[in-house]
């Protein structure tokens, strides 16, 4: 799916597309028009068995999805759900999302994951799942996904992956997370909402042979294809941090300001939820991530210390990520920072912090 032209750089020891010739055109149609993203660097993985709900919901932190539906014109539908899957001392060892695409025994829930995150759920799977009530299968192989972002991007996922079964006014109206298939959901394209960038996007996993023959209709239709490149943009600009990148092992989820989407505090027991309960009733936690408008500067570094405006020369922080943001007009970061601080410095000019 990547395509003639594409320049490739390495993400997180994968091999994907950084742009595609013209990272400026590609941005223009994301945000005006609509763009085509590889995704499938990601991992896929399905647990299955006898009880893979009650195995899942006792190590990872959010809610599990809603059960799909068929509707009598033979469309499916449902709703993912993301999650982390923490250490004991709460510590993330990835996000994800959790989709139900058929009976859970036979079909049972995909995970999709970031590709940073693959090795150490896989590691922890082998040792909290028992093999009798739930098997785990890496099935990148034969699944992939794409995602499609921006304005024309509803009219052409409605006609071509989901045959005009389901209405560009339908889908519109999705929250993120929750998905459509014009077909039985684990052998046909399923369509689901996001927000891990700021125009509208829609992720489609599928069998890979699908999922190629989706990514070129798009094509066809106008999608321009775009690469890692103008998707960190569009990601820094809608403050959202990615695995690997701006979230690591050593990251609570509390630091990273996903705790309302990752963590259901309203279910019982799960791996690292004492610590996040400690935290949300009795503490703090000491840095958080924030996103900084830089100005009109060189883009900075991931890693690259932020200092406090006292004159102390103290370290105070440091960039996740950084993008020039067209939408902005300057500089953007992700970057940790220490709580209560409301300016901070980089290279000797002041950085206001966002409350």
């Amino acid at each position: 799916m990547e395509g003639a032209g594409g320049i490739v750089t390495n993400y997180q020891g994968q091999t994907v597309v950084r742009h595609f010739g013209d990272p400026a055109e590609e941005y223009l149609a994301a945000t005006e028009r609509f763009a085509v993203f590889d995704r499938s660097h990601r991992s896929r993985v399905i647990v299955s068995g006898r009880s893979p709900s009650q195995m899942l919901s006792g190590i990872l932190s959010g809610q599990m999805p809603r059960a799909f539906v068929q509707s009598d014109i033979g469309v499916f539908g449902g709703s993912a759900t993301y999650h982390t899957l923490l250490t004991p001392k709460g510590k993330m060892l990835t996000d994800l999302w959790l989709t139900l695409l058929g009976d859970e025994e036979t079909t049972g829930f995909l995970l999709d994951v970031p590709v940073a995150g693959e090795e150490p759920l896989l590691k922890s799977f082998r040792k909290l799942l028992p093999p009798r009530f739930a098997v785990v299968e890496d099935a990148s192989g034969r699944l992939a996904q794409i995602t499609v972002v921006g304005p024309d991007s509803v009219e052409a996922l409605s006609d071509i992956a989901l045959g005009k079964k389901v209405t560009a006014e339908k889908l519109c109206e999705l929250a993120e997370g929750e998905w459509f298939s014009a077909g039985e959901p684990a052998k046909s394209l399923v369509v689901m909402r996001t927000g891990e960038v700021w125009p509208e996007a829609y992720s489609v996993l599928g069998p890979t042979g699908l999922v190629t023959e989706l990514w070129g209709g798009l094509v066809a239709r106008g999608a321009v294809p775009a690469g890692l490149g103008v998707w960190s943009t569009l990601r820094v600009e809608a403050s959202r941090p990615a695995f690997g990148s701006d979230m690591n092992h050593k990251t609570i989820p509390i630091e990273a300001g996903i705790e309302n989407r990752a963590i259901d505090h309203t279910k019982g027991c799960y791996t690292g939820q004492e610590v996040i309960v400690r935290i949300r009733d009795r503490g703090h936690v000491n840095r958080n991530l924030k996103r900084l408008e830089l100005g009109d500067v060189p883009t900075p570094p991931q890693g690259k210390e932020l200092f406090a405006n006292d004159g102390t020369g103290k370290s105070v922080g440091w960039i996740t990520s950084a993008v020039q943001s067209p939408r902005h007009g300057q500089v953007l970061a992700l970057a940790y920072v220490k709580r209560g601080l409301e300016v901070v410095t980089l290279d000797g000019r002041e950085i206001a912090v966002p409350a």
